[in-house]
């Protein structure tokens, strides 16, 4: 059987003369849409396992990885493996034992993953089809995975133990060191500071953000918004605006980062979820799940200036770039 990393060889000279696409996950028809970011357009759907929430995309924009979170009464085991340019699930990788497999980040070759279910993160290797790593973080509901550039730190939230994880790899990289960092009640969405000095986490469940610094790793900054159910959090590429969907009200809400007030919430539509912003800033993604549209909004006039159908229950997304 050939595996991924060889696969990605292959057509390479393909890869070379496309430009980027927007990956979305349709939650409720088990679909990932591929779009034309420039035509707003999709030109794929392809099948995923029950309940995709989350997706990231390989280095040089060929495999997109998701975590099959399964349905309200049955907890997901798999993750699947997307061929982009082929169009096609070339892999649908079961995870069992572990369940409700989450957040999903691309780094150095490897995918890591959180189970909530497990209260673990691991990482998947696509080149040898095995998961070779594990670490459980002793929290209830880790949901969401990130890490920094090097891959030296690993962030989780975890939305039940109303807590942030810190992982620091040791001098021995297979050693990890954690620091359990207490927030607001049921932090969800995250993002670190394009300058990776903070991480700022919004509370799911009371209204607010936590401010963290991350050397320090402590809460720095708490913030009340007063939001109903604010479930994803994201920089823009210049460290200048935080955007935070907040699900049950319907609204998005754009803070200015250094003065950390809000600078405008305006309506979306039926639970925003989903947030993914264009390298260059000009432009934010919202997946508005309940309505099956993505909203465009111009990050230069604060409006929403088109709506895109992409699927039932559009929430996750990730750009792939190919190289």
């Amino acid at each position: 059987m050939k595996t991924i990393a060889a696969a990605l060889l292959v057509g390479a000279h393909i890869l070379a003369a496309q430009t980027a696409s927007l990956i979305v996950l349709n939650k409720e028809d088990k679909t990932l849409a591929i779009v034309e970011p420039s035509s707003n357009v999709f030109f794929a759907k392809i099948p995923t396992g029950e309940g995709p929430h989350e997706v990231a995309v390989s280095t040089d924009g060929r495999f997109a990885f998701v975590g099959n979170y399964g349905s309200g009464q049955t907890p997901g085991s798999t993750i699947s493996v997307i061929d982009l340019v082929a169009r096609k699930e070339v892999r649908r990788v079961d995870v069992s034992p572990l369940r409700r497999p989450h957040g999903i980040a691309f780094n150095n070759g490897k995918v890591y993953f959180t189970a909530e279910v497990n209260k673990i993160v691991a990482r998947y290797d696509p080149a040898t089809n095995q998961i070779d790593w594990m670490i459980g973080t002793g929290q209830n509901s880790t949901h969401m995975v990130m890490l920094n550039k090097d891959g030296s730190k690993i962030f989780t939230a975890n939305i039940g133990s109303d807590s942030i994880s810190i992982f620091e790899r040791g001098t021995n990289p297979m050693n990890w060191n954690q620091t359990v960092i207490p927030v607001g009640k049921g932090p969800e969405g995250m993002d670190i500071s394009p300058d990776g000095t903070e991480l700022w986490t919004a509370h799911s469940r009371d209204g607010g953000v936590s401010i963290i610094d991350i050397e320090a790793k402590k809460v720095t900054e708490t913030l009340s918004l007063g939001t109903k159910r604010s479930n994803r959090l994201k920089f823009t590429p210049d460290g200048k605006m935080v955007l935070i969907t907040d699900l049950d009200a319907g609204h998005l809400i754009v803070l200015d980062r250094a003065s950390r007030k809000e600078v405008k919430r305006f309506a979306m539509g039926k639970t925003p979820e989903g947030i993914l912003i264009t390298p260059d800033g000009s432009r934010a993604y919202v997946g508005v799940a309940g309505d099956n549209q993505v909203a465009i909004v111009d990050l230069n006039t604060l409006e929403v200036i088109e709506r895109i159908a992409t699927g039932a229950g559009p929430d996750g997304m990730a750009w792939a770039v190919r190289k």
